[in-house]
């Protein structure tokens, strides 16, 4: 018991470790570029930082496996170097039980990231991308759902409007039973409209069956209501803003992603997207553990057999290539080519397999 609490505390600070190195570097990356991207928008170089910091969570969290994979590879270098593992093979310990600890606490580690760190990384990503909308534009473009249905709210130089859709078309081009709300840059009301049919168009929404009341002060809404087989209504939005507004699943924790996806499919959205990153994030901690084992099974020897070099380098190309293997199944899941499920868990359940595999070969072939 006493080893694997020993090989615990040491997998546990180098894990940490390295994700503080590389939360620094990505930091300083990423403090450069927002610089670069926003040199000619008055902002102060605070709200830089700020913003930088909302977006590191983010990157750091899609480079956990390389991380977890690195942690490994160091802790079993140090371990061989040192000949510990030697003398805990000679005491009669496999070098496979020797590898239950680090694997169980890199299971532990991703389920925890899972649970806590994906809640605060969707929180950073909605805002981060609020507040570059708004240091560009001056504005935000907000989306909900609800039981109610869709709303959205566009803004521009002649104020804000806010619509509200029962339904919408997949792609988010065409919003049925639809109200706007229109409101004068200082804030009161301008007229509400209501129409059957509203259809996106560069620049502006087409309604179908339009009835527009005033709603300015000192007029009667009924008394001056007006019809319209067709009217066009000015739009600052494009169906990639709408669909970024709510389509990006990691913008959502994965708690409120089953009750957000119910909600997209009652509106008439796609939810496969949503459903892949779902599963995926489930399937996260099987395959930071994936990543241990393939450290592990190139790394477990002793130093002195030579080419620790070569198994190194063969690790970690193992472990990208497992990486992209597993993201480009999750764009087969996302385009319908593999089902859901498939997609998500495949990845995973192989890598697992493949390493434990080459560690059997390792120790006993």
């Amino acid at each position: 018991m006493k080893l694997h609490l020993y090989f615990i505390r040491k997998f546990v600070v180098l894990f940490f470790g390295l994700l503080a190195l590389f939360f620094l570097f990505q930091a300083l990356i990423d403090l450069i570029e927002t610089v670069r991207r926003f040199q000619g928008i008055d902002a102060s170089f605070w709200a830089l930082v700020g913003l930088t910091l909302l977006n590191v969570p983010q990157g750091l969290y899609q480079i956990l496996p390389l991380v977890m994979i690195l942690s490994a590879i160091s802790l079993f270098l140090g371990l061989a170097r040192s000949s510990e593992l030697v003398v805990v093979r000679a005491t009669g310990r496999s070098g496979l039980r020797a590898l239950i600890a680090p694997a169980v606490v890199a299971f532990l580690i991703g389920a925890m990231l899972v649970a806590v760190f994906n809640p605060i990384v969707a929180a950073t990503s909605k805002r981060y991308s609020d507040m570059t909308q708004e240091l560009r534009d001056g504005s935000a473009d907000v989306l909900s759902l609800s039981a109610e249905g869709l709303w959205l709210r566009q803004g521009g130089a002649e104020g804000q409007t806010v619509i509200r859709a029962a339904s919408a078309n997949p792609d988010a081009t065409v919003l049925y039973d639809v109200t706007f709300l229109s409101y004068a840059p200082s804030g009161g009301p301008l007229k509400r409209i209501e129409a059957a049919e509203a259809r996106l168009v560069p620049g502006a929404w087409e309604l179908t069956q339009a009835i527009v009341w005033p709603l300015a002060s000192g007029l009667n809404p009924e008394g001056n209501v007006a019809r319209h087989l067709t009217l066009r209504v000015s739009s600052t939005l494009t169906q990639e803003r709408i669909l970024e507004s709510f389509g990006a699943p990691n913008a959502i924790s994965i708690w409120d992603l089953p009750a957000y996806i119910n909600q997209l499919e009652q509106a008439g959205f796609s939810t496969r997207r949503h459903a892949v990153w779902l599963q995926m994030e489930l399937a996260q901690p099987f395959f930071l553990l994936a990543m241990v084992l393939v450290g592990a099974a190139f790394t477990m020897r002793h130093a002195r057999s030579g080419g620790t070099g070569v198994a190194v380098l063969a690790s970690v190309l193992l472990g990208f290539g497992l990486y992209y293997i597993r993201n480009f199944a999750q764009v087969l899941g996302e385009n319908g080519q593999i089902p859901v499920l498939l997609a998500a868990w495949a990845p995973p359940a192989a890598s697992i397999l493949l390493a434990l595999g080459l560690l059997l070969h390792m120790e006993d072939g």
